[in-house]
This record gives structure tokens, sequence and C-alpha cells, in this order.
């Protein structure tokens, strides 16, 4: 797919993609969806996607069109929020993460080591806890959760230096998501947490700004961050899932015999995309090894006792969330 920085991916026609939600002759309901990431294979976001349009085509064929626009199109994700939930933007796909500045428990799922690998994600949010967070993001932010999927792999740490030994960690400055549980977590895990925005990552790592990075392999394949922070730790410190959404009243908006087929494209686009995210690691850490990256194991339990205080702190700080993560712990394998 050639680069796209300037216009959308348009499936169907490309007319009127200003509005919201506008209606045609040959296309009942046009819809706008923003994600922050590149429009291909290393992309959770586009996976789940490419997955769910084509399922509402196989259905509905032109009665609903969904323009999408990567690479941070329509703005920075924290504006395109404010917009979904307003609805000048009808949908979005993103981590859980951002949505913290509107809900704050969804921040729970950025706790570290709450988790242990995706197919728990999977159980927890298919069930109870993850209920009990889309009913929050219905009532704070005015959106449809339309599903839980998994990020492309675990998250771990890669630095310009080996850490030989957990404690290694210490002092490290490690860039972070600008998001509190995440900055919590790799602080309680010793590094220097240091927020910094997605597309400053690799000038940083490259002027010394910071030491190393914590993401998915296929994140940091696919941002080429390994050219200088050529050590992994496989500390899988956070499984923060993938969370498509669409405001509430562009979804009301939707003619009645069409939500059932919608709904169920958006269930099967899960399905699918939780079924590519081991595959695509696997395929990114074989790359990464290919390139020079060193992969080392380490004593997880060591950070996990480090990080588990953090649970009970943002329980008391907000105690809806008690429940959420009680069920998360009992759905663990």
């Amino acid at each position: 797919m050639p680069q796209l920085t300037r216009r959308a991916v348009t499936f169907g026609a490309s007319a009127a993609i200003l509005a919201p939600m506008v209606r045609r002759a040959n296309a009942a309901v046009v819809l706008r969806m923003s994600s922050s990431l590149t429009a291909d294979a290393n992309s959770s976001h586009y996976v789940w996607f490419e997955r769910f349009q084509s399922s509402l085509k196989e259905v509905l064929k032109d009665e609903i069109v969904i323009n999408y626009f990567p690479n941070n199109q329509l703005g920075k994700e924290s504006d395109v929020v404010q917009q979904v939930r307003l609805g000048a933007i009808d949908m979005m796909i993103s981590g859980t993460s951002i949505w913290a500045t509107i809900t704050p428990e969804i921040g729970s799922l950025d706790l570290g080591y709450l988790f242990s690998d995706n197919d728990h994600v999977g159980r927890a949010l298919d069930g109870a806890a993850g209920a009990a967070l889309s009913g929050m993001m219905d009532a704070k932010a005015s959106v449809r959760v339309l599903g839980y999927g998994y990020s492309l792999g675990a998250r771990n740490v890669y630095t310009r230096h080996p850490l030989a030994a957990p404690s290694d960690l210490h002092g490290v400055k490690v860039r972070v998501l600008p998001v509190p549980n995440f900055i919590a977590t790799l602080k309680a895990m010793g590094a220097v947490a240091t927020p910094i925005p997605f597309g400053e990552i690799y000038t940083s790592l490259q002027t010394g700004v910071v030491d190393g990075v914590e993401q998915d392999a296929p994140t940091v394949l696919a941002g080429k961050f390994y050219e200088i922070a050529k050590y992994c730790t496989l500390t899988q410190h956070i499984y923060n899932p993938v969370m498509p959404v669409m405001n509430k009243r562009s979804f009301d908006r939707l003619p009645e015999p069409m939500k059932p087929a919608f709904l169920k494209a958006a269930k099967e686009a899960t399905i699918y995309q939780r079924a590519q995210a081991a595959t695509a690691e696997v395929r990114a850490f074989e790359e990464l090894k290919k390139l020079g990256v060193s992969i080392s194991p380490t004593d997880r339990a060591y950070f996990r006792a480090k990080v588990e205080p953090l649970w009970g702190e943002f329980s008391t700080q907000y105690p809806a969330v008690k429940p959420v993560i009680d069920a998360i712990r009992s759905s663990a394998s």
C-alpha cells in the first residue's frame, strides 16, 4: 500500500467526507473513522478495521461506507477522543489508554502485570470486567465500545545497553506512553519514566534524551527503534487492549435493520484481529533477531512484586474499578 499522509483510505466513493455522517443515493450511510497508526499489517488498528469493513460489505454491500483516516490525519488522539465524544468524528480505534482522559477508570487496563497474556485480556474483557468498563465509557464518554482487540504482543523494554539483571533498569530513562498508569508502572519497575509523543521516539533515542522504549515488537519493527535500542528485555509488563468505539448518536442514527449486521461485523473483526496478534508478534521477533536485536528473558516476578501495589492504590482512587480488577484477577488461568 502506498504511503498515506494526506488522504483517507476510502472504501466506496470518496465524496462527502467532511460531515460526520451523510446520506447518498448509492450509500445509505458514510462514516469517518480515525486511527493514529499506519494502514498496514503492522497496525493492530488496521487489521481490525480491514476485517470489519470486509465483513460489513459482505452483508450490506455499499449501504454503509467507512472512510478510514490513519496516521493521525484527523488530529492527535487526545483531540480526536473529544471529537468522537461530541460526534464530530463518528468512530475511532486506539489503545484504551487515551480514553482515560475522559473515563479515568479505563486506565485500569494500563496497570502493569494485571494481565498474564493476551488470552487473559480476552477472557476478562469478554466478561464482567469488559461489560463494566464499556458501561462507564457509555456513561462518561458517550461512545459505544465495539470490542476489545489485542495489542500485537506484550510490551517489553528495549534499551541502548543490555540489562543483565532486573535491578539494572533502575535509573534508565525509558520512553512511556504519556498516561498515568504507564508512567506509574515503569516508575515502580525502577525506570525513569519519560513521557514523549510517539512521533518523537526515534530522535529521542538517537539523541540520548531517553535510553530506551517500552513497546510491542511489531511497533518497534515498524518504527525502526531497533536501529538504536538493540537490546530487548522480555519484561512483558503491559497488555493494553485495542478498542474501537463509535459515538452513540452516530450509532443511533444507523437504520435499525443495519444495526445487527454492523455489530456482528465488529464482533467478527475483533475475533479475527485477536487471532492475528500472536502471529504478528512471533513474526516481528524473528525479523528483529535477523536485524541484530538481542532478546533476553528476565525475572518478571521481581517486577510484578514492585508493580502490584499500584492495583490497590488505583482502586482506592477510583472505587468503581475494584470489582473490575477483581474480575480480571479471577479470570487468570
